[in-house]
């Protein structure tokens, strides 16, 4: 027994069975109570591990004896004592190591185990073929039973403890058990070979079989190889599982709050909000709800760029969440916020707090290094007083737009007339959807006119809506609702869609006839427009150079750099492009003449007054030389005098548009005006309008 427990065979031993056990403590973190498929692959790399650790502890505790015989190895029956013990391994840890396991599995997969790893020693020494066979002393066999159960089980009882009762230290723990399943199984090696008798001489057959020594390197090489992969796999695998766990935290907390502000989003408000209704509903009392939209943020964010707009916003939302109580103030989007107040508020203490938010708001605030101030308007809602839950952010919005139409920086609590307008919008909007889905929906064009010669050159497309019941409503009723609401998108596709479909159909019919399209900044965030178009466009087999689009100033110099690349990608199909309403935005001279523009088109407030106000006609004078560098041909709209006719042609604009020469009209009256003459006066329709189209000869 000397030979059998030296200090330095011992401190080997114990190492290799240390980090056998570690390995496989740490591969059953996966463990659950119930046993899935991914558990099983686990409780395998783990019954390996240990079995590895076994096989590796046995060879090379008999390669340190100094037997005096020799000693050797049948590879087939070592490979079988090596996948017995994984075996029986894996089935005392299946029953004491998974997740919420009681005192009693514990006991029984700790007492499997043991029998697993004596069994093991028991069988690889009956493996070696020794002749005679070893001389069991069997009560030594049943001490290693008493000690390797005793190990087991206190190694996997702690572990199983400190695994559900603590985060912090597991590894310490874990360095603790995968020691005392260690000392468990150097010392029942040590009580099993004595136990067999191997200071006795012994003989062994040596044919087909490897060499102690041999056995040593394999053994040495492979087990450092496997464990060290299911250590580095299990690591690996932590390392992905807490990535995982800090990205779905990550996520789940932004689809609770609004990336710019921090403030809670809509839906993780509304969840406050009915928590709030239930409590008022229980106690009989109320609960207050302020919408607060910012006035004038669209001119800061215009001038000033987006960057000072979001920090704007950041400003807003600091101040707003110091006037309400946690959890209690959320970004509703773009520039509204809500604030709930609870606890049974009366009016007073609503419009107590509405005074204090509007002087919160009101006080400046330095950004891109100007003093700049906001101002906002409030819509109070209380419930139940108001209505329903449901109706309760759009009563507050009801209300908020009454305090705007008063001039802003002011509050307004909801009251019942305000829900007509609510009621109306929702009823056109409601009405609209099924006008885009039945065809309600028609185009009208209103001609252009070549300033020089007054023939006709173009159109202008122009969206109109032939109501069941209200008649025909124009574009500035509905086109608001279509863009609050969302729906500005699908008719923005339709009218581009049945504009090509209509140049089809004129081109058909003789008419080459050139129409433009206005395209709102919403469609411009539309990332396949630009394929929306093309594919319009091939599947009318219109020529894209019949097609311009208009983009407004204001839209154009929001993304200065963005309408650029997207201008230059609507270019590339060949389709005209105009900068409408020029004049009333903020364009940088730099960035207009990067755009790819063909025209320019003056708003009708300067041709207004170009027959009365000097200054407008310096501004239309300097509007048409300027675009006149640029190389960029100028329309004029909203002409209706000959006046302003006879001074925008002296001005030397070259298209004019607008009531004098005619209103918008469909598609079949422009038509048979075109090709019979019969319109609303005597305009002659440009040659060219009706020439064939030809194939460009190669150059």
């Amino acid at each position: 027994m000397t030979e059998i427990l030296s200090p330095s065979r011992v401190a080997l031993d114990l190492t290799l069975a240390f980090l056998a056990a570690f390995v496989c403590l740490d591969l059953l973190k996966r463990l659950e109570a119930t046993l899935d498929r991914e558990g099983g692959g686990w409780l395998l790399g783990a019954s390996l591990a240990l079995a590895t650790g076994l096989w590796s502890v046995q060879v090379l505790g008999l390669d340190r004896l100094n037997l005096p015989y020799a000693v050797a190895y049948h590879p087939g029956v070592s490979l079988g004592v090596w996948l017995g013990a994984g075996t029986v391994c894996a089935l005392g840890l299946a029953v004491g190591c998974r997740r919420a396991t009681t005192v009693e599995r514990t006991l029984v997969g700790s007492g499997l185990l043991a029998c697993g790893i004596v069994a093991t020693q028991v069988a690889f020494i009956e493996a070696l073929g020794l002749h005679p066979g070893p001389a069991w002393r069997w009560p030594g066999i049943g001490w290693a039973l008493v000690v390797t159960g005793a190990g087991c089980s206190s190694a996997l009882w702690l572990y199983a403890e400190i695994r559900v009762r603590s985060k912090k230290g597991l590894l310490a723990w874990q360095s603790i058990s995968a020691l005392a399943i260690g000392i468990a199984v150097v010392v029942s090696q040590g009580l099993v070979m004595g136990a067999a008798g191997l200071d006795r001489p012994q003989a062994s057959v040596l044919e087909g079989r490897l060499t102690a020594d041999t056995m040593a390197v394999l053994v040495t090489a492979g087990s450092a190889a496997l464990l060290s992969m299911l250590l580095l796999l299990s690591q690996l695998e932590s390392h992905w599982r807490a990535s995982l766990l800090r990205a779905r935290g990550e996520l789940q907390k932004q689809s609770s709050r609004d990336p710019l502000t921090e403030l809670p989003n809509r839906l993780i408000f509304e969840g406050t909000l009915a928590q709030a209704a239930r409590h008022a509903d229980a106690t009989q009392g109320k609960l207050a709800l302020l919408l607060v939209n910012l006035d004038g943020f669209k001119p800061i964010n215009e001038s000033l760029g987006h960057r000072a707009g979001d920090r704007l916003l950041r400003e807003i939302a600091a101040r707003l969440r110091s006037l309400a109580q946690a959890h209690m103030v959320a970004r509703l989007g773009g520039d509204e916020f809500l604030l709930l107040l609870p606890g049974n508020p009366q009016t007073e203490d609503a419009a107590s707090v509405a005074t204090r938010v509007l002087e919160a708001l009101g006080q400046p605030l330095r950004l891109e290094g100007r003093e700049t101030a906001v101002t906002c308007s409030i819509g109070i809602a209380v419930y139940p007083q108001h209505g329903a839950l449901s109706t309760l952010i759009a009563h507050a919005d009801a209300a908020m737009r009454c305090a705007k139409s008063t001039g802003g920086a002011a509050y307004c609590f909801f009251e019942a007339r305000m829900a007509a307008g609510l009621r109306e919008q929702t009823e056109l909007l409601r009405d609209l959807r099924r006008a885009l889905a039945q065809g309600e929906l028609e185009l009208y064009y209103q001609p252009k006119i070549h300033a020089p010669t007054g023939e006709i050159t173009g159109a202008e497309a122009l969206m109109r809506w032939q109501h069941p019941r209200r008649g025909m409503i124009g574009p500035v009723v509905f086109i608001p609702i279509a863009e609050r609401f969302g729906l500005i998108g699908s008719l923005g596709n339709w009218l581009i869609d049945e504009v090509c479909r209509q140049i089809r159909v004129w081109r058909d019919s003789g008419l080459r006839m050139r129409v433009a399209i206005n395209l709102s900044v919403h469609q411009l965030r539309q990332p396949d427009l630009i394929e929306r178009i093309a594919r319009a466009l091939r599947e009318h087999d219109v020529n894209p150079g019949l097609l311009t689009c208009e983009i407004t100033e204001s839209v154009a110099m929001e993304d200065a750099e963005g309408t650029i690349r997207f201008l230059g990608q609507l270019a590339q199909l060949g389709v005209s492009i105009s900068i409408d309403d020029f004049g009333t935005g903020h364009s940088s001279l730099a960035y207009l003449r990067k755009l790819p523009a063909s025209e320019l088109k003056i708003d009708r407030s300067f041709v207004l007054d170009l027959e009365t106000s000097e200054d407008a006609r310096k501004v239309a004078s300097a509007v048409i030389n300027l675009a006149k560098a640029l190389d960029l041909k100028v329309v004029a709209e909203g002409v209706e005098t000959e006046g302003q006719n006879r001074i925008l042609r002296e001005f030397g604009c070259d298209q004019l548009q607008g009531y004098l020469f005619a209103k918008p009209m469909s598609a079949k009256a422009l038509a048979l005006w075109a090709m019979d003459d019969v319109g609303p006066r005597s305009i002659n329709f440009r040659d060219s309008l009706f020439k064939e189209t030809r194939p460009a000869e190669l150059v």
